[in-house]
């Protein structure tokens, strides 16, 4: 094979008791009488390599590339890869988990007192590059069968930012703190209550502030396991910030986030990093909030569970306009075929279709001195999509589960007599079964070319079809979550926070499906979510709630997008405005002159058109 080539086979999909090697019987080299496609054997029996004995290994010496790509196709389980890789890509890999398995290329580069992002897809090897810079793997420069030395990785990067970086960390004088990407695995690894958890993380003395400033005092003495995905996120970043370290790492901290919460989170993290010179390291995939909180930015590229590209540091409007392209400039790199583009508008007028369900005013309350939930009488309109704005415990799951039935009012009679698909906030799958199963079980337009296009296809479902339900990544799951709401056949699909979990492609992909879908089908969805950008690109009218949180909310009728979203924002005190070069939203900085000049006007979203390097 070329250099510049690998070869890569996905253990979890290599079935040989259920195939014939097909790969091995069409592979040229192997009909000539090379050894190219063989079992692992002995190799594997003996734990000198990854997999079972009867699963398969390619030579990469021997391989013709992706050229011949035979073993790619007859393949029944879509379980091998043969990747060139990029021309400009002349470096050997800085780890490698094996032979045929994923490489990564690159590292980030901590900075003493500033905030380094990381962007890119899901899989790219971003938590790889993290648990080298955390120690818990030491790089082996892609000799996989070789004993990998820190030496030998000091003297890849002798010159670079990164060497006195490693030299440190070699000498036990870097100290590191890490938050988890899935806080809704916390409560699995810790029993007590959140003041214990945060009292055993702090080493600064500063949790009483933390606890303030992320305003999570009314859950300091509740069990961690009853807490609600944005409080556990909350809780997870306080505990991550109170630890004395050099270098945080900081795994996703916007899920189930208001962007209320998202601000004051990326707030806090600024100033730590300022304060204390401390280096901060984070994978984020709300591009508003990366934009407001990052110095510099490092694009991941690649494929995803097969070879991951970390370039050199970018500005962030930079590094994020081009991974928007699909084009790095300074790499000469196409690293997509076609740009994730916003559309530049006015916010789209509500359709005018008939009214699929009238509501009177509602009320929910939960008990005396509890949560309390005032709707005001309105109207969702048949083919539109109604997006759900406002912070987290206001009341936006509770009007969800009043449409669906799952509540019943305390004032009021709702009497929808809707078919609903409902897609909850939170996916808890534990069913033991195969995601082509339990999709099949859905609906009988499974594995049509109709549902193909309008469902699988978007949502990237090809690869996972085979996997177990449980066995799903977060963001796996939320995928297969969307699509079995689609999959119904429903007056009415109701989606809460559909892009936790998702990376930037896949959000902007999911969007488009619930999209497409309601177009193609003059469907009704009601989307919930926290994301401005999936709010932006997918409703044509919204419905702001707003009040006191986890005491009384109340909800207006449904409005178009600008008045909608000028009171929404309004009530945070933050303004928006479009990026010039890609029309995406950004945060304008607190106290600017573009941001005060918004709110003397009153347009918090996106300012009058004006040149973005003004800000």
């Amino acid at each position: 094979m070329a250099e510049d080539s690998i070869a890569v086979v996905d253990l979890d999909r290599c079935s040989p008791d259920r195939c014939n090697y097909e790969c091995a019987n069409y592979c040229p080299p192997n009909r000539t009488g090379k050894e190219c496609i063989t079992t692992r054997g002995d190799a594997a029996k003996e734990g000198r390599i990854a997999g079972d004995p009867d699963q398969v290994r390619i030579s990469e010496e021997i391989c013709l590339g992706e050229t011949c790509g035979i073993c790619v196709v007859k393949c029944p389980f879509d379980a091998i890869e043969i990747i060139n890789l990029p021309q400009e890509l002349d470096e050997e890999p800085v780890h490698r988990y094996g032979e045929n398995a994923f490489s990564l290329y690159g590292l980030p580069a901590p900075q003493g007192g500033q905030v380094t992002g990381i962007l890119g897809p899901n899989g790219i090897g971003k938590t790889t590059a993290v648990r080298i810079l955390a120690e818990e793997i030491t790089p082996n420069l892609g000799d996989y069968d070789a004993e990998p030395s820190w030496e030998a990785a000091i003297d890849r990067f002798r010159g670079t930012e990164l060497q006195n970086y490693l030299e440190a960390m070699r000498d036990s004088d870097i100290a590191v703190a890490r938050k988890p990407q899935y806080v809704d695995k916390i409560p699995d690894r810790f029993d007590g209550n959140t003041h214990q958890l945060l009292d055993s993380t702090d080493e600064r003395g500063v949790v009483d502030d933390l606890v303030d400033r992320l305003d999570i005092g009314p859950v300091v003495d509740q069990p961690i396991d009853t807490l609600s995905g944005g409080e556990l996120q909350r809780v997870a970043l306080a505990a991550t910030l109170a630890r004395d370290a050099d270098f945080y790492f900081l795994d996703e901290i916007t899920p189930y986030l208001d962007i209320g919460q998202r601000v004051a989170a990326a707030r806090l993290i600024r100033e730590l990093a300022e304060e204390g010179d401390r280096s901060m390291l984070v994978v984020e995939h709300d591009l508003a909030v990366l934009d407001l909180l990052a110095d510099s930015l490092h694009v991941a590229y690649g494929e995803p569970g097969a070879f991951g590209v970390i370039t050199p540091p970018k500005s962030t409007r930079q590094g994020i306009n081009e991974y928007l392209a699909g084009y790095l400039e300074a790499q000469n790199m196409r690293i997509r075929p076609e740009a994730i583009e916003f559309e530049r508008h006015a916010p789209r007028a509500a359709r005018k279709g008939e009214v699929l369900v009238e509501y009177p005013d509602l009320e929910m309350s939960y008990g005396e001195g509890e949560f309390t939930l005032e709707v005001e009488a309105g109207a969702i309109h048949e083919n539109e999509v109604l997006g759900v704005v406002g912070p987290n415990g206001i009341g936006k799951s509770t009007f969800a589960k009043l449409l669906t039935g799952r509540l019943e009012p305390t004032e009021g009679e709702l009497d929808a007599r809707l078919d609903i698909s409902y897609k909850p906030q939170y996916v808890e799958i534990d069913q033991p079964m195969r995601v082509d199963a339990f999709l099949a079980s859905i609906t009988d337009d499974f594995g049509s070319s109709y549902w193909e296009t309008e469902v699988a296809g978007p949502l990237q479902l090809e690869r996972i079809m085979e996997q177990n339900l449980t066995d799903l990544s977060g963001g796996e799951r939320q995928r297969v979550a969307i699509a079995a709401c689609l999959s119904e056949d429903a007056d009415l699909y109701l989606l809460d926070e559909p892009s936790a979990h998702l990376d930037v492609e896949q959000r902007v992909l999911a969007t488009r499906a619930i999209r497409r879908y309601t177009e193609n089908h003059d469907a009704t969805a009601l989307v919930i979510d926290h994301d401005i950008y999936m709010i932006d690109l997918l409703a044509d009218r919204l419905m702001v709630f707003d009040g006191e949180p986890a005491i009384r909310g109340e909800t207006s009728p449904p409005v178009g997008m600008r008045e909608g979203m000028n009171r929404f924002l309004g009530n945070l005190d933050v303004t928006f405005r479009r990026d010039q070069r890609t029309s995406r939203p950004r945060i304008n900085k607190p106290g600017s002159q573009l941001d005060r000049e918004q709110k003397r006007a009153g347009e918090y979203y996106y300012a009058p058109e004006r040149d973005d390097e003004q800000e």
